[in-house]
Formats: structure tokens, C-alpha cells, sequence
């Protein structure tokens, strides 16, 4: 009798450590450890929301993008570096900070200019039409009519795989912003959102 009550005990030891080695992914709570809910160890749509709605609000906290006399400062969109192994569009993030930039009336955004070449080349091509006779040259945008940015947005994304004592890991992702002055080359603003995951080591980040 006593064999078989230890044998059901032992199970149920198995099984229990079995459950908590192998727990599905979840986000690292600032205040504890391990409590979110599920989700992939890869960086998804949450994640990026995550940073650039902290990285806009910063921005704005910081006061930089308070432009004297008032109006709005042109922004361009420079290099993102994605250091992590995981293929994925860092357009994805830039495009949630711009919405958010040019929804709080503090910042436009140029596509004419951009690290790489022109997001959008019909600025360029459309001056084109100053050489066509089909066109009313009156409606044809005129030189000088472009405007310089005033600043440039480059960051880096970085990820860092742990492996802890539980059979499990931990991915942290670091969110690397800078705001650069473009007359002065100098950095006006810079900050670093992290998140972190952790999961079974046997998880992919992709």
C-alpha cells in the first residue's frame, strides 16, 4: 500500500515539474517575474508598439520637439539596425512612432529625404514635368519649395538570449533610439526600451 501512495506521488511530482519547465512564453513583469500573459518569444506587434509608444512619449516628456515660436519640426527617418535573429521590418516600428510624432502636432515627417534614398521618389519625379509642355506649368512644383529636416531618427534593435537554471531562457530586446540634430550633428535625444521574455528553452524567437 505504501508503495503504490508513493509510486501516485512521484507521478504527480513528474507531471507537476514537468508543467512548470515547460510553461509557454511570457513577458519578465517589472515587479515580478514570469506573470503576463502567453505570448510568442519573438518580437511581435505588441512588442513594437510597446517601444515606440514609449519612445514617443519620452520624446515628448523630454521637451526637445518644442519648437520656439511654435509650428512643427521636419523629422528624417535615418538608419534602423535589426541586430537580432530574428528577420523582421523595422519599418514596423519607425511607422507607429511617426504616427504618433505627427498625431501630437509637434513633428512632420519628410519622404524626400531618407538614409538610403527617398522613401517616396515622386517628389523628385514629378518636378520632372517642368520639361513637359503637356503639363500646365504653373500647377509644377517649383524649385526651392522642398523643406530640409531639422532632425534624424537612427536606432538599433538588439537581442540577448540568457539561459536560466530552470530549464528555461530569457530574451531580453533592447530598443536603441537617437535624435539627432541635423545642423549640429549632435544627439538631442536618446533612450533605451527593453523587453523582456522568458520561456522553455526549447522556444525559437522567431
Amino acid at each position: 500500500m505504501r508503495k503504490s501512495i508513493l509510486g501516485v506521488l512521484l507521478v504527480a511530482l513528474f507531471f507537476t515539474a514537468c508543467t512548470t519547465t515547460s510553461s509557454g512564453p511570457r513577458y519578465i513583469n517589472e515587479e515580478k517575474e514570469g506573470t503576463s500573459t502567453p505570448i510568442t518569444m519573438g518580437l511581435d506587434y505588441q512588442d513594437f508598439r510597446k517601444a515606440s509608444m514609449d519612445a514617443v512619449q519620452s520624446m515628448l516628456k523630454s521637451g526637445v520637439l518644442n519648437k520656439p515660436g511654435g509650428g512643427r519640426y521636419v523629422l528624417a527617418i535615418s538608419t534602423i539596425i535589426n541586430d537580432t535573429t530574428q528577420r523582421i521590418d523595422t519599418d514596423q516600428l519607425i511607422k507607429s512612432i511617426r504616427i504618433a510624432l505627427l498625431n501630437s502636432g509637434k513633428v512632420v515627417v519628410t519622404t524626400a529625404v531618407r538614409a538610403g534614398g527617398a522613401e517616396d521618389n515622386m517628389s523628385y519625379e514629378a518636378r520632372e514635368l517642368r520639361k513637359s509642355d503637356e503639363f500646365n506649368q504653373r500647377t509644377v512644383a517649383k524649385k526651392g519649395q522642398m523643406i530640409a529636416p531639422d532632425f534624424s531618427l537612427s536606432g538599433k534593435i538588439i537581442e540577448r538570449i540568457s539561459t536560466l537554471a530552470n530549464d528555461e531562457k530569457k530574451v531580453d530586446y533592447y530598443f536603441q533610439l537617437s535624435l539627432t540634430d541635423i545642423k549640429t550633428g549632435l544627439a538631442y535625444w536618446e533612450d533605451e526600451i527593453v523587453v523582456s521574455k522568458v520561456g522553455s528553452s526549447k522556444s525559437v524567437n522567431w
